[in-house]
């Protein structure tokens, strides 16, 4: 086993033979992708598109809590994430079932991105009775059954774009698929969800966009119009993706490569499947041994920080933070998550990405509890017309940029080390089992933990004006009630810093747990993570 692991420390150091290490960053960067750098672009546009309908989703629930939907609620709505978190279950048939005059990938996508165009279109005729805009209440149940299929869409998309990058790249540069996902995905949430928010936004619109004497009660354009526009972008640019760009598979390198052979294992042909040896295939995938590991890493290692991620935002809003405002956190956050993927490249391209994983998994945890007190912090320099000063958006916006920071290099690395474990022959179905897993092991605990929260938080009815309880006002009847009576329901204890500590608690004993394991896996010379042998060995 040492011997291959040399091999493939070799092999990785042979790839950067041909760039200058003196050269700029710049150079240095153009000569490692020179003739992937049409490739990349696309790859990057494609997962842009991905990410705007995410951005428009995660948008929602700043929407529902600005009309005081309850923790419950927003965990029924958080189920619109979850085709992201299943699509291995028919991830097999988009692999197997295709046309060859259009192409593997194309068969998939371009049918899947008209769909979301129109979806969007017909939605945003219905979006605004829905989130209750016209009068009467959100109707969340309805609201996350209409979300379900566009995300639904987009994670078939991803499915075919994931395993499009595994052939649209050469092998040497493989590892920027995760550079590409992480940097247009982010693109693509910042335009739907970040720029959308301020635009909606009337707070936003009367202070950067609009002159006094046009100050309005409205933002420039609403969820409804927003999609609208997006249902176009989406069908006008899939027309021009399925017309200008065809299908070359440059995961295959020549036989030759400046008078060396090439080593074996690299020349191998994506596999075609039927859709039933598809599912064998998968199957296979399941029973090695390092894969028990790597399912056990990525279903368990977000429960640590699932009540931070998922709920601290939702806090700021009920403190009285604008959406807008907190929206534009994003602003500052975008830059560094753009540019985050391709500084740490570096790292994440070569034979060891689970480094940076490692070491930003216990700041991730340390950052948590930051939050927490943040949270806990922020109400006391509340102005007396409930706004803030502008030195408690500073310490957010410092908070949050150290966040995204372990957050993006945790993503980007697993990313990384996922697309140098997918074997090329079946790399739509292995890199989409991988991702799924990853995406399911980030939604499950959001919505476990929003759905509990609830019972760790206790209120008081208390008169108003004075600190004399009446009675608990946990549900929402008791909460209108004391209301309706001229009392003031207050939280007494907040379920939002008890569900803090007990993921954190979690995620330190995880970490103890897994820390060599992960160092193990990373270690495995990647032939082992093959279901099939390569054709020189056939």
């Amino acid at each position: 086993m040492q011997e291959k692991q040399e091999e493939e420390e070799k092999k990785w150091k042979k790839k950067k033979k041909n760039v200058d290490p003196n050269a700029n960053w710049f150079k240095r960067t153009h000569d490692t992708l020179k003739g992937d750098i049409s490739s990349i672009l696309l790859l990057l546009f494609l997962y842009l598109l991905q990410g705007v309908p995410l951005g428009l989703i995660g948008a929602i629930p700043l929407l529902l809590s600005g009309k005081h939907v309850s923790y419950g609620s927003q965990a029924i709505f958080s189920f619109a994430y979850w085709p992201f978190s299943l699509k291995l279950l028919w991830a097999p048939i988009v692999d197997s079932v295709f046309s060859k005059r259009l192409g593997r990938r194309k068969s998939w996508m371009v049918p899947c991105q008209y769909l979301i165009g129109a979806f969007m279109l017909y939605l945003s005729y219905k979006v605004n009775d829905i989130m209750g805009d016209n009068g009467g209440s959100p109707n969340v149940v309805f609201l996350m059954l209409i979300f379900l299929p566009l995300n639904f869409l987009a994670a078939t998309q991803d499915i075919a774009v994931d395993g499009w990058a595994l052939t649209m790249l050469s092998r040497k540069n493989v590892g920027y698929a995760s550079t590409c996902n992480a940097v247009g995905q982010t693109a693509g949430y910042f335009l739907g969800n970040i720029v959308f928010l301020a635009l909606e936004s009337p707070t936003f619109c009367n202070d950067f966009l609009r002159s006094k004497e046009n100050y309005k009660d409205t933002g420039i354009i609403d969820l409804a119009g927003y999609v609208f526009f997006w249902g176009w972008v989406f069908i006008v640019t899939t027309t021009l993706v399925l017309v200008l760009k065809r299908e070359v598979d440059k995961s295959v390198p020549s036989n030759q490569n400046n008078g060396e052979v090439v080593p074996a294992g690299e020349e191998d042909e994506e596999l075609e499947l039927g859709v039933a040896e598809s599912y064998a295939v998968l199957y296979k995938i399941l029973k090695l041994k390092s894969i028990h590991y790597m399912v056990a890493i990525l279903l368990t290692g977000k429960l640590a920080f699932a009540a931070s991620d998922g709920m601290t935002s939702l806090k700021l809003i009920e403190m009285g933070i604008p959406k807008d405002r907190l929206a534009g956190i994003g602003v500052f956050l975008t830059p560094m998550q753009i540019m985050l993927p391709w500084m740490i490249g570096k790292w994440t391209a070569g034979p060891r990405p689970l480094n940076v994983f490692l070491l930003a998994f216990p700041y991730r945890i340390f950052i948590g509890g930051v939050f927490a007190a943040l949270v806990w912090w922020t109400p006391h320099f509340s102005l007396p017309d409930g706004k803030f000063e502008y030195s408690v958006y500073i310490v957010w916006i410092t908070g949050y940029i150290f966040h995204q920071l372990a957050t993006y290099s945790m993503f980007v690395s697993m990313m990384a080390f996922i697309a140098q474990i997918s074997d090329p022959r079946i790399g739509g179905t292995y890199m989409t089992m991988l991702n799924t897993l990853n995406n399911l092991g980030g939604n499950w605990p959001v919505t476990v933990v929003l759905a509990v929260t609830d019972w760790f938080t206790y209120k008081d009815c208390v008169v108003k004006g004075t600190k004399e309880i009446l009675y608990a006002c946990n549900t929402k009847v008791l909460a209108d009630q004391c209301s309706s009576g001229g009392d003031v329901c207050e939280v007494a204890v907040d379920g939002y810093f008890i569900s803090v500590a007990i993921c954190s608690v979690i995620g330190v004993i995880w970490y103890k747990v897994f820390y060599n394991k992960i160092k193990y896996l990373q270690k495995i010379p990647r032939s082992q993570w093959r279901v099939f042998p390569s054709r020189s060995a056939e």
